[in-house]
């Protein structure tokens, strides 16, 4: 018997979109003091939210931030990052999850940062996903 949750969104999509964004891009789930130096950074965290049906599907809120030097540049990769999720992901399967319905909880934001040499820019998506049977 699967265990309902038993797929890490977090890791399986920071993987994914490692892939979609390429060797130039960090993707990962913690910054850190080097985050200058890394840009541009996306990173993936999933929220202490969302829910289950109670035998395999989940139901994840995922933030994605994306970090760069200019606003205008973490605006471009964000738009990126919000068209792969909603176009690429929905069906795509990896070796441990296969996704479903993919949808913009909060759209696509400038957000604070406490460094003012780089630009955040971030969204929520509600990912659906369960694991590969």
């Amino acid at each position: 018997m699967t265990n309902v949750g038993s797929v890490d969104v977090e890791l399986e999509i920071i993987q994914w979109l490692q892939v979609k964004a390429g060797p130039g891009v960090v993707v990962r789930d913690e910054v850190d003091n080097q985050l200058l130096a890394e840009l541009p950074t996306i990173q993936v965290q999933r929220l202490a939210a969302g829910g289950d049906d109670g035998l395999r599907l989940d139901r994840a809120l995922v933030d994605v931030d994306v970090y760069h030097s200019t606003r205008a540049a973490a605006i471009t990769l964000a738009a990126l990052v919000r068209g792969w999720l909603l176009t690429d992901l929905p069906g795509a399967v990896t070796s441990s999850a296969v996704f479903g319905r993919v949808s913009t909880a909060s759209p696509q934001a400038a957000r604070p940062y406490e460094n003012t040499a780089l630009r955040r820019v971030g969204a929520t998506y509600q990912i659906y996903s369960h694991p590969v049977a």
